[in-house]
């Protein structure tokens, strides 16, 4: 069948950003200029024209910028996002029959033999004929334009018929600058090429590219030995985590724990009388507690931490200490939740009429039952876990770190994700999903604004460089924002296990500077708790805390000596006062001679502020070397000395040219965080 189209000769191709041709939406922040580029080509010499179309999903109106060629067929253009939310945008082509002409033209002129000198073998190259045919194109541009300009095009026209009928010997070129501008602002689109379908892009605010996130568990945090804390208790901590610079404060799941099989110490598949069990075995409100209105589970709070006016205290106080609360979101279930026994189909039920509980074989979780996204009920399940994250919004929580959502289905999190965001556009979902590549980016393209990575996995110079090339770079930072964790309740890395302090010093500023998102697990972090539990059977090594906090109340005081609270501060310090490190784009790795040395910065656009980082990888021994710093990177000329100074000590140096030495002591001073002052 021939196309409905087919007059129209302009190919588009190749549009940027966009994720899996156009699938799911690329990804940017609040504030970014977008840019973007086509391949625009057509038959033939005729001339192309190009404009970029966006506008908010919600606007019906469409904004357009001309696009400008680069070369090669790729053109290009911007365009800002100054909300959050679903954009759409498009590329429109045609053939510029008026630029086109324009060009001949002017070749015809520059082929006008010269009436002083007559050339007997010169072309003609009838002029006059070709300033109708230029008349004709102005006269339809009039037609298409508004009244004052309408006047302007068609005394244009009635100009160029003048100098035809004049029939001159010689002619000079008739238009100017702007009358092409003029006549650029009202083009023939009757043949234009646009192109289909429309693409997406999701906004976000800036919290979602450039965040510290604090995580604590409320249970622990009372001053008297061996109680259960409140979030009263949580309050008290609030100066103490803002002073560190954090801006997120976030919580393991706040709601009642079940009692069925319920775990005990060091994940002790006997507790005994009085043992808390892990909140993320999330159950009933015991009979005692029980309010008329309230069965538990994952919209209750667990009745030793306060109540649900409590909580909104807490959210308010947070607020005024500039931190935003985000909580755990765990979509699993201890046997006595209310669920279980309103919904049981929403759970697997096994030959023996017992329900499924979670297991990844030698492993078994008894105290936890997954939701089963192939039930019957699918519909009423998605329902039910989606009005979970909006009872929490609804009372102020807009920051949500999801528990294992790589093991539910993934057309859940990108239906409810969607719904939500689309309602709730400031919502930021952090993805704790440590799994395949494939799966951890599938969530990304659903809806997740961050995700935790490998790079509590990645302690090498080739692992760090390899890896954060790829996650910072498109096509994966279109849809991908990491946040980076030295440690979490569930992973104490060999690196911290073996390295003690200088390797937590060392992993701290890594995490800082290397992405604008990143976050701790403390007291642990700060204190340096580094005493791994027992391995599993069959196992050599664990990356479990011994005496987990997941399982038992842990009181610490985090302002001991030695602590790294002042690091921390530092360091969140830093980052709040230079733009270079508030995102990923212009992260740059220098070679260094030594293998233990990893080297990289960070730039603004203008390079207005410039960060350079030097980190010893060895938390055992003293490691130097010659850097190799690419200069182009740095925005510095050849030749040329500049100042760096060091954030992390106060200290300055003056060094010239690209190469240059470092020396770097782990338990002293394990990296250099250098800001770059250029000689003017």
């Amino acid at each position: 069948m021939k196309p409905s189209h087919g007059r129209n000769r302009v190919v588009i191709e190749e549009i940027t950003p966009q994720v899996d041709g156009g699938r799911y939406p690329a990804c940017r922040i609040v504030g970014d200029q977008v840019v973007v580029t086509a391949a625009i080509f057509a038959d033939g010499h005729d001339h192309v024209a190009a404009r970029l179309e966006y506008r908010r999903s919600s606007e019906k109106k469409w904004r357009t910028v001309p696009m400008t060629a680069l070369g090669n067929d790729l053109w290009t253009a911007s365009f800002p996002v100054d909300q959050p939310g679903m954009w759409t945008f498009t590329v429109q082509g045609w053939i510029d029959h008026f630029d086109t002409w324009a060009s001949d033209l002017k070749k015809r002129l520059a082929a006008q033999p010269d009436p002083q000198h007559p050339d007997p073998n010169a072309v003609p190259q009838d002029i006059p004929l070709a300033l109708r045919s230029g008349a004709i194109l102005v006269k339809e541009a009039a037609g298409r334009a508004r009244s004052a300009d309408a006047k302007q095009l068609q005394k244009l026209a009635d100009t160029l018929t003048a100098l035809a009928d004049k029939n001159a010997a010689f002619y000079e070129y008739p238009l100017s600058d702007s009358q092409h501008a003029l006549m650029a602002r009202y083009p023939d689109l009757s043949n234009a090429t646009r192109y289909e379908p429309e693409l997406t892009l999701w906004v976000n605010r800036e919290r979602a590219r450039f965040s510290a996130w604090y995580e604590l568990f409320p249970r622990s945090m009372s001053p008297v030995p061996g109680q259960h804390g409140t979030f009263a208790d949580v309050e008290k901590q609030l100066p103490e985590i803002a002073a560190m610079g954090f801006d997120i404060l976030y919580m393991p799941p706040i709601h009642p724990i079940g009692n069925a099989f319920r775990k005990g110490p060091n994940n002790s598949t006997t507790a005994q009388p009085g043992d808390l069990g892990s909140p993320w075995a999330i159950g009933d409100k015991s009979v005692a507690t029980k309010q008329k209105d309230d069965n538990g589970g994952h919209k209750s709070i667990h009745p030793a931490l306060g109540t649900l006016a409590d909580f909104d205290h807490l959210v308010a106080a947070a607020t005024s200490h500039h931190l935003e609360l985000a909580l755990d979101i765990a979509f699993q279930c201890s046997p006595d939740h209310p669920w279980v026994t309103e919904h049981p189909s929403w759970f697997i039920t096994r030959p023996d009429g017992s329900i499924q509980y979670a297991e990844n074989p030698p492993k078994k979780y008894q105290d936890i039952y997954p939701l089963n996204f192939e039930s019957p009920d699918w519909r009423g399940l998605w329902d039910e876990l989606y009005s979970v994250f909006e009872f929490w919004i609804k009372r102020g929580v807009h920051v949500f770190r999801v528990d294992n959502p790589h093991t539910k289905a993934l057309p859940f999190w990108e239906w409810c994700l969607g719904a939500l965001r689309e309602k709730y556009p400031d919502t930021i979902f952090l993805a704790e999903a440590f799994t395949r590549p494939h799966v951890m980016y599938s969530l990304a393209k659903g809806g997740f604004t961050q995700s935790y990575t490998y790079f509590t996995w990645r302690t090498s110079r080739p692992e760090l460089e390899s890896y954060l090339e790829e996650i910072t770079r498109p096509p994966v930072s279109n849809f991908f924002q990491p946040n980076f964790w030295p440690n979490t309740p569930d992973i104490l890395h060999k690196s911290l296990q073996d390295g003690g302090r200088p390797a937590f010093m060392q992993r701290l500023i890594l995490a800082a500077t290397l992405t604008a998102n990143f976050g701790i697990y403390g007291p642990a972090y700060e204190l340096g708790e580094n005493i791994p539990a027992k391995p599993a059977p069959g196992r050599t090594e664990s990356e479990e805390y011994m005496d987990s906090e997941k399982y038992q109340i842990r009181q610490r005081d985090r302002n001991v000596p030695g602590s790294l609270v002042p690091l921390i501060t530092t360091l969140n310090r830093i980052r709040r006062a230079n733009p270079a490190l508030q995102s990923n784009g212009s992260l740059h790795f220098h070679p260094a001679d030594n293998p233990n040395l990893l080297c990289y910065s960070k730039t603004t656009p203008g390079f207005e502020n410039t960060i350079l980082v030097a980190v010893n990888l060895d938390p055992f021994n003293e490691q130097a070397g010659w850097i190799d710093l690419d200069l182009r990177q740095l925005g510095i000329p050849y030749n040329q000395n500049f100042i760096v100074e060091d954030l992390l000590t106060g200290t300055s140096y003056t060094w010239h040219d690209r190469s240059n030495f470092v020396a770097l002591r782990p338990e002293a001073q394990p990296a250099h965080v250098f800001l770059i002052h250029r000689l003017t």
